[in-house]
């Protein structure tokens, strides 16, 4: 497969989570306030992650199909997958008093094993990602214009 078209693919696959992630958590704001607020962690904080998450997965999504803002949207989608990743694994550990719920649609059916080999893939995808545009030159320089 040419480069240029696994790189648009990959984009696509990693944007197409986050902008069903982000939207489904919009769509059910009250469902996933519920399940923030369920969280091992104080409630200023869950409140602060209500507000922010959605907004930040939409905007990275989209902002990988823009030359200019890709590789900045990659790395910021290579973290919150990571974060996402870590704390998955600390619930598998057993890390925390309780373990909570806060996963929506299809992702919801996936036991936490589960759900973090979904986002090791994922994770795997954004690298690889970032990677390719490394390769082919579409990464955004300063001055460059793109």
């Amino acid at each position: 497969m040419n480069k240029k078209i696994l790189t648009e693919v990959i984009a696509a696959l990693l944007a197409l989570l986050f902008l069903y992630a982000g939207f489904s958590k919009l769509v059910n704001m009250p469902a996933f306030t519920r399940a923030m607020h369920n969280q091992p962690f104080p409630s200023w904080f869950a409140d602060a992650l209500i507000w922010t998450i959605p907004p930040a997965e939409i905007i990275f999504a989209l902002g990988l199909f823009f030359d200019r803002t890709r590789k900045y949207a990659a790395y910021a989608y290579l973290i919150l997958m990571g974060l996402f990743s870590l704390y998955i694994a600390a619930i598998l550990l057993h890390l925390f008093p309780r373990v909570p719920c806060s996963c929506g649609g299809v992702i919801q059916a996936l036991s936490w094993g589960q759900h973090l080999l979904f986002n090791l893939c994922f994770t795997g995808l954004a690298l690889a990602f970032i990677f390719l545009i490394k390769q082919s030159g579409t990464e955004s320089r300063p001055g460059d214009g793109r």
